[in-house]
């Protein structure tokens, strides 16, 4: 435990809530800046976190919210907005004098990408090692979180069935918990780690067909995966009125992407970093298998 504060954005989502959690478990203090006031901002509260409300995409309410933060967490939607963002965080980082800085990136982030979302952050990530403020990028490939959203859940409680676009393409997933607690580790002592890129991924690599093999193991029923071609896709997200026009393009990107192996590989990073090996794809549907009861 010490007096250092931490700021981590998105607190109710995913890897802002997964780090938060490993933070307030080591004892360290944890602010956070929501969008709105709700069930999820009350129990950070609950749990002793400092919660303000504001927007990422004003300089002002992240400057009030980085004041006096001795390392920050930044992620950003799949939305307009990211890079003027990076650039306000970096800024009020920088005037904060802040001691480092995560970044959420993604595998696919490179220069030459044809989803908006993996140039966006690349230039993120640019913007970022210009502010001169010290910075880690973590770029995780395919989140296990991807299982567990409603409309896979839907497909599965339906007929057992993951209906996607990824042909054979491989990757290792990784949970939402597991980048949570190498995000916690670094903004703990963000000195080793500045100026490094982290690719991170779960623990094996496999195609979706070993995937909804170990879904099936644990939920006790068979999951199959039924490859699904492009055209297919874009028409459910054309039809889906939940995902803007900017994130279904990204998930076409993700598509292509994914089929020509860019989400592809494996590491030891994760425990090197945290001590401890993340989770398996059977150990995260075991972690998550009340989303699937009836």
């Amino acid at each position: 435990m010490s007096d250092q504060k931490i700021f981590v954005a998105g607190g109710t989502g995913d890897t802002g809530g997964a780090a938060t959690e490993a933070l307030l478990a080591a004892g360290e203090k944890v602010r956070t800046l929501v969008r709105n006031e709700d069930q999820r901002s009350e129990r950070l509260k609950s749990r002793g976190v400092e919660v303000l409300v504001g927007n990422l995409s004003s300089l002002d309410d992240v400057a009030r919210a980085l004041e006096g933060i001795f390392s920050a967490y930044f992620v950003y939607p799949i939305e307009a907005g990211g890079i003027q963002a990076s650039v306000y965080f970096a800024q009020a980082a920088r005037e904060a004098g802040i001691s480092g800085i995560v970044n959420m990136s993604q595998i696919s982030a490179r220069r030459n990408a044809t989803s908006h979302a993996a140039r966006d952050h690349w230039i993120s990530e640019r913007v970022f090692d210009w502010s001169g403020t010290p910075v880690t990028h973590i770029r995780p490939t395919f989140f296990a979180q991807w299982l567990t959203y409603p409309g896979q859940v839907a497909n599965v409680k339906k007929d057992g069935t993951l209906r996607l676009p990824f042909g054979n393409g491989r990757h290792a997933p990784i949970a939402a918990e597991d980048q949570g607690r190498v995000i916690a580790a670094i903004l703990r002592d963000p000195v080793p780690h500045a100026g490094k890129v982290y690719p991170l991924y779960g623990p094996v690599e496999m195609n979706h067909h070993q995937i909804a093999d170990e879904m099936s193991k644990v939920l006790g029923r068979e999951v199959k995966y039924e490859p699904i071609d492009l055209d297919m896709f874009e028409k459910r997200l054309n039809t889906d009125s939940k995902f803007s026009d900017a994130f279904s393009q990204h998930l076409l990107s993700v598509a292509v992407d994914y089929q020509n192996g860019i989400f592809a590989g494996t590491n030891t990073l994760v425990e090197e970093l945290t001590g401890t090996p993340p989770m398996t794809v059977e150990a995260f549907i075991r972690k998550h298998v009340a989303v699937f009861a009836d």
